[in-house]
């Protein structure tokens, strides 16, 4: 079980989003904190941008998240599909 770290970018755009959209993100970092690999999240890296990956929040949303060490990442953003894409 990976600890799990926020940057600042990330917890100001959490608190900006929707309550509906606010959990759904709490129930992806749930699934990142308990097996990173959980189907739900469809985690794979994020072209271009070694070393950061995206999970899945629901159809729309997207974060993004890089791998600190073998067991800390940090999430670096959250939001609309291809914002995070373009600036994870």
């Amino acid at each position: 079980m990976p600890k799990i770290k926020f940057s600042t970018r990330f917890l100001n755009l959490y608190a900006s989003l929707p309550l509906e959209i606010q959990k759904k993100v709490d129930k992806a970092l749930r699934f990142l904190r308990e097996n990173p690999r959980h189907p739900s999240l469809q985690a794979k890296p994020i072209q271009g941008k070694p070393g950061y990956y995206e999970a899945r929040v629901d159809i729309h949303y997207r974060m993004a998240y890089v791998r600190l060490s073998n067991d800390t990442v940090e999430v670096t953003t959250v939001g609309i599909h291809d914002d995070v894409l373009k600036n994870p």
